[in-house]
């Protein structure tokens, strides 16, 4: 579960007309998140206290080995009870469709904290080290491995952090919907063990905390982002690259992100670091202060649960900020009329091309699996160049650029899997240079309106029936089944759509992130293909 505020305010996405309306008893009220292994719901107890119900995707429902490695995760789970963790209050391994609850926590991922402000301070860094300390003794004392510990699977409240997600990434591991030789997780965060396909064990979160607290202090990952088989590489060969990080952090961290589990620090060890670090002292507290004002804010906004309708619109978390040219956009007593917009932008000839598709790994003969579970948020870093890198969710499928020469043409990548956030209609994505601008200034844009995406007048799109979207699958598609409308309500949990430019050279796949109702952000995952040759 990931939830998010938009725009310093509590915002909320309405159940869809295929959603459920109530699960195990419970009373559904809108979504919080979608991922690779199901959705997660904002419900209520029957004496209103909200929680989280996490409810699994109908093709792992019906694989047995999936049920009984969920039940067994299940069973552990419901064992664990760390102040920094979110506990299991309910669950139904044996519906007709797999659910897990748990305690709803009124505050934004540790992802989208960062996204939107920034590399933290040293010393809310160190408390973020102890309270996932302490939260990860929870869950090893449960004998559980959380396996895909990263900022998104960490939320932020007043009183510090919250571990979510543990141990369920065990659940889909090895099943037969993933293969054999799959393994599950996110790869800006493996312990080398874990990308080689080796026993995991308490000391690989410990590699996975160090990778985030890195991520969190200097704002990039320590091995870098661009596609997972190459950060595969890097966890396993090379170096952490800690230069952003405060130096007084980075013996610490340092230590985490040790190439042999036996070199890094257990829990306790970590806790007690932080208390004899200067920045902290020997008491450390989750007290007024112990966040940035800015972050603090962002969390009581998270509380407010306006009208009938309780949970954040986040179909995938992580909004990050815009991009500094995007923010000399007129005020809003500027502001043009979206129709307006549309129909003088309909005069114009421009292509539109985004692409998030999955990869299929390869490290020394093994191939990866990389799953972002209930969260549905694609993983949340940037790479060394500073644009956003996101790990697909979905299923993986061949590189498009490996498609047969009898498929039709090849494409190469431009850029891949950029996520960005336009805050209002005002704003438009370039999806030439892969970043966010005013509206009307790029030359090869998607813009939004009126609740829909709206592509070039001259250009082709094409709405997928499933999650895995190559140029190939896009141009077969537009040739049978073209499309003239992109309506966000029909793009919902990250359902993949393509447009192709008008000079046929441009390929474009675009999941829909996040929409908040009326004319708030948008929040896309897009790459850029083009033909080569």
């Amino acid at each position: 579960m990931s939830t998010q505020p938009t725009g310093g305010r509590s915002a909320h996405a309405p159940l869809s007309v295929d959603d459920p309306r109530e699960i195990g008893g419970y009373r559904l009220h809108a979504r919080l998140g979608a991922g690779g292994m199901g959705v997660v719901y904002l419900a209520h107890t029957p004496g209103g206290r909200p929680i989280a119900l996490k409810a699994v995707r109908d093709e792992f429902a019906a694989d047995p080995e999936f049920r009984r490695r969920f039940a067994d995760e299940v069973t552990s789970a419901r064992s664990i009870h760390g102040l920094f963790t979110a506990q299991v209050v309910d669950s139904g391994v044996d519906a007709p469709t797999p659910w897990l609850a748990t305690a709803y926590v009124p505050g934004p991922s540790l992802q989208q904290v960062v996204k939107r402000h920034g590399p933290l301070p040293a010393r809310t860094v160190l408390l973020l080290v102890a309270g996932i300390a302490e939260a990860l003794q929870a869950i090893h004392r449960a004998g559980v491995v959380h396996r895909d510990l990263k900022p998104a699977n960490v939320l932020i409240a007043e009183d510090g952090p919250r571990v979510i997600d543990f141990g369920i990434a065990r659940a889909a591991d090895a099943t037969g919907l993933t293969g054999t030789g799959l393994r599950i997780g996110t790869a800006a965060y493996m312990a080398p063990e874990q990308a080689t396909g080796l026993t995991v064990t308490p000391a690989t979160d410990v590699f996975a905390l160090g990778a985030l607290a890195a991520y969190v202090a200097g704002g990039v990952l320590p091995f870098g982002g661009g596609p997972e088989s190459a950060a595969l590489y890097r966890v396993v060969h090379e170096e952490p690259d800690l230069s952003r990080v405060p130096p007084d952090l980075r013996g610490l961290l340092g230590r985490c992100l040790a190439k042999h589990p036996g070199d890094r620090p257990a829990p306790d060890e970590l806790i007690d670091a932080v208390r004899a670090h200067p920045a902290v002292g020997t008491h450390p507290e989750f007290t007024d202060g112990w966040l940035p004002r800015v972050v603090s804010g962002e969390i009581g906004a998270h509380g407010e649960l306006p009208g009938h309708i309780h949970a954040q619109p986040t179909l995938a978390a992580a909004t990050p900020t815009a991009p500094a040219a995007a923010q000399q956009a007129p005020d809003s007593g500027d502001r043009t009329d979206p129709a307006t917009r549309r129909a003088r932008r309909s005069r114009r000839r421009q292509p539109v091309t985004v692409l998030a598709a999955a990869f299929l790994l390869a490290l020394g003969g093994t191939a990866y699996y990389v799953l972002d579970h209930f969260n549905g948020v694609a993983d949340d870093s940037s790479n060394s160049s500073g644009r956003p890198s996101t790990p697909s969710s979905r299923p993986s499928v061949p590189s498009p650029s490996q498609s047969s020469p009898s498929s039709g043409p090849a494409y190469v990548p431009d850029y891949s899997d950029a996520e960005l956030t336009a805050p209002d209609p005002d704003y438009e994505f370039d999806l030439a240079a892969g970043k966010v601008v005013p509206a009307e200034t790029a030359t090869w844009y998607l813009e939004v309106a009126d609740g829909e995406f709206v592509p070039p007048e001259d250009s082709d799109a094409f709405v997928a029936s499933g999650y895995v979207l190559s140029p190939t699958d896009c141009v077969r598609g537009i040739e049978t089944e073209p499309v003239t409308s992109l309506p966000f309500d029909e793009l919902a949990d990250e359902r993949p759509f393509c447009v192709r430019s008008p000079d046929g050279k441009n390929i474009a796949i675009v999941r829909l992130v996040e929409a908040v109702p009326g004319e708030g952000p948008v929040t896309v995952v897009m790459s850029r293909h083009r033909e080569s040759g």
